[in-house]
């Protein structure tokens, strides 16, 4: 059984999206940001914090003024976004199917 914790966060509104934001390439916070619609900044934070606890992105302080911070995917955040490759093809399948259903109508 897959355990409760993830489950609730990988179904939560915000996790896949950030991970998929990162699935290219490192971003900075404000990049972040810019790539997550309707994402506030309160809830960017609570969740990149809570992915880089669970170890599915790593967050890089760079010595510099102001100080510089990437976040990057982790072996871990890429094998959870593989496996989550089905299920958001399907997921796309199913709602497309009723969208041409009611243009068939």
């Amino acid at each position: 059984m897959i355990p409760r914790a993830i489950l609730d966060r990988v179904g939560d509104r915000w996790s896949v999206a950030l991970l998929s934001a990162l699935e290219s390439r490192p971003l900075r916070y404000t990049e972040i940001l810019l790539q997550v619609p309707g994402i506030s900044q309160k809830m960017l934070t609570q969740t990149l914090r809570w992915l880089e606890l669970e170890e599915l992105l790593l967050r890089t302080v760079y010595p510099t003024t102001p100080p510089r911070v990437d976040y990057r995917l982790t072996d871990s955040g890429r094998d959870l976004l593989t496996a989550l490759g089905p299920l958001a093809r399907w997921a796309e399948r199913r709602t497309s199917a009723p969208v041409e259903a009611r243009r068939s109508a």
